[in-house]
């Protein structure tokens, strides 16, 4: 018996032989041609049935596991159309009159190799992306299709050095267990998908993966991100025992996640769900979504070449609104910048991004993108309970400028005759230091305040939360972050307003018991952890909570607090 530690990516314990998925190599040749129109037409001809095969497989991937995880075929149909990328390939081909599948094969490793040099985990998810796509496109240009995936024929834990989303979509779903991956971490395909898929998954175990030998009987621990090779039976007893716990503990929470979350000692909080498109929509109301917490509305310009019309957003935030009724739908307005790029949209480099003209404040310097997507909300707002919600906003001005723009918005639509929401609830996200210190003056000109901790942290900490060498010094469990949370609280409710949180840390475990504590109103979470979220909500107290919070707050560091939870609060360790 033998373990090996990774990167845990997604709960639960997986008990099976292993599948060690070894995808063939691609041979590619190099040699001079005579008709660069021979050959460029070749490669029209293959990129046509990526693209086809892109689509297939972005609908497989939706039916089978989420939006989230399909997502990633609409990116690399992008990738596949990128001037420089082509017209790099074009200049091989027709100047140095290389064949295709060389000029392809090399452009395509040499992006890959400047986003991996780059040493970030984001982009290195990227980098596999590139390597996916003209993979895909390379088979298609050379006749072959070969894949491991053929072979799985029985339940499997799936281990591989990393997944591509072409290996996983042609995986039988039925007969995977969980995953297990020498690279990636929390935003790589392989941990999307396993969360998608609501199966366990350890990843970035490295070069201790060559370990495992095709076969073999493992146990994955998706909690504590560990692997065990032929287990003793000691062993499996063990894992086997917490394996039906969470079975249990699944079909419990799942039972009652149609209740509302309320305290032993009968404090109710609302839990809702962050979506991303209209698709979305039915995934949350079957998971017990009292609303919408956060509807991002990139769904709407990314995956496409044109800004979308008022028109089209009017019809899509009108369709998810009307679907939740009398519950609330919260639309951000658009946040794109920093990580977040629209290429139809002129946005000059910059050299840093994350602090640069994004979010609101792209919106407010562009009136001709932001005018129509505020009136495609009042539209949509009238006769519904949808709420606007502002991102990346850092001091009052910001609030009053927005609030002007949409005044005249309002204004300019009742002149045209048009029914729109008169009253409508404006929010913004605390996301920046300098929002969280102000809220009290912040919490006098909206109406609620929603807590971003992913970029709060970031720049709390002054670390790129997208950079895995600072990744964990950003984590939203830092003392730092809580007391800013706390002050957030404390100061909107001085002022009557309330508090949601649309951050990762609303659907984590561990930070439930101390957001509860601090008074956090609603949670928004993705909707496959709203049955668990309320079930430890209904499990406990208010007044413990709020008890543990207390102590959080005083503690120094991030370890301290999560080992402090899971000893106080033994309803948090579900696995």
């Amino acid at each position: 018996m033998k373990s090996i530690s990774g990167i845990p990516a997604s709960y639960g314990i997986a008990i099976g032989s292993a599948f060690v998925f070894d995808r063939a190599e691609i041979v590619i040749e190099t040699y001079s041609i005579k008709d660069p129109a021979a050959e460029w037409k070749r490669f029209e001809e293959a990129r046509e049935k990526t693209h086809h095969q892109l689509d297939e497989a972005y609908q497989k991937t939706k039916d089978d596991c989420g939006e989230e995880a399909a997502e990633i075929f609409n990116a690399q149909k992008l990738m596949l159309e990128d001037p420089e990328l082509i017209n790099t390939v074009k200049n091989q081909v027709e100047k140095d009159l290389t064949n295709i599948e060389s000029a392809l094969y090399k452009t395509a490793e040499s992006y890959a190799q400047q986003l991996e040099a780059i040493n970030d985990e984001y982009l290195s998810a990227r980098a596999l992306d590139i390597r996916d796509v003209s993979s895909r496109c390379l088979r298609n240009l050379l006749g072959t299709t070969d894949s491991p995936a053929a072979a799985l024929k029985i339940p499997s834990i799936i281990v591989a050095r990393d997944l591509t989303p072409s290996d996983t979509v042609l995986l039988d779903k039925d007969f995977v267990l969980g995953f297990c991956t020498a690279e990636g971490g929390s935003t790589s395909h392989t941990a999307i998908l396993a969360r998608g898929l609501g199966l366990p998954a350890v990843v970035g175990v490295g070069t201790a993966i060559e370990d495992i030998q095709n076969g073999e009987e493992l146990v994955l621990d998706g909690d504590a991100g560990v692997i065990v090779i032929n287990p003793d039976q000691g062993a499996l007893e063990e894992f086997s025992s917490r394996q039906e716990k969470f079975y249990k503990l699944q079909a419990e929470a799942e039972a009652i996640t149609h209740q509302p979350a309320v305290t032993t000692d009968g404090h109710q909080v609302e839990i809702v769900a962050n979506i991303g498109n209209v698709e979305g929509v039915q995934t949350a109301l079957d998971a017990g979504a009292e609303g919408v917490g956060l509807l991002r509305s990139e769904f709407l310009y990314l995956e496409r070449s044109s800004l979308p019309s008022e028109e089209e957003q009017y019809q899509n935030y009108k369709t998810i609104a009307d679907a939740f009724g009398d519950k609330p739908v919260i639309l951000r307005s658009l946040d794109v910048g920093g990580d977040k790029d629209i290429p139809y949209i002129d946005m000059p480099a910059e050299t840093n991004p994350f602090l640069g003209v994004r979010a609101i404040r792209l919106c407010l310097s562009r009136p001709e993108l932001f005018k129509p997507q505020l009136r495609a909300a009042l539209r949509a707002g009238y006769g519904n309970n949808l709420k606007l919600m502002f991102p990346m906003v850092a001091t009052v001005d910001d609030v009053l400028k927005t609030r002007e723009v949409l005044e005249e918005c309002r204004g300019e639509l009742k002149n045209e005759g048009f029914d729109v929401a008169d009253e409508m609830d404006i929010g913004i996200m605390i996301e920046i230091p300098s929002a969280a210190i102000m809220a009290d003056q912040l919490s006098e000109v909206v109406d609620f305040f929603s807590i971003g901790t992913n970029d709060l942290s970031q720049y709390t900490l002054a670390a790129d939360r997208t950079n895995a060498q600072v990744a964990q010094i950003a984590s939203g469990f830092q003392p730092a972050v809580f007391r800013l949370i706390k002050g957030v609280i404390d100061a909107a409710h001085s002022n009557g307003k309330w508090v949601g949180l649309c951050g990762e840390m609303a659907g984590e475990l561990l930070a439930i018991p101390i957001l509860l504590g601090l008074g956090l109103d609603e949670f928004s979470m993705n909707p496959p952890a709203i049955p668990f979220a309320k079930q430890l909500i209904r499990s406990i107290s208010f007044k413990h909570a709020q008890q543990v919070a207390q102590t959080a707050l005083d503690l120094r560091s991030d370890t301290e607090i999560r080992e402090y939870i899971q000893k106080v609060i033994p309803e948090v360790n579900i696995g």
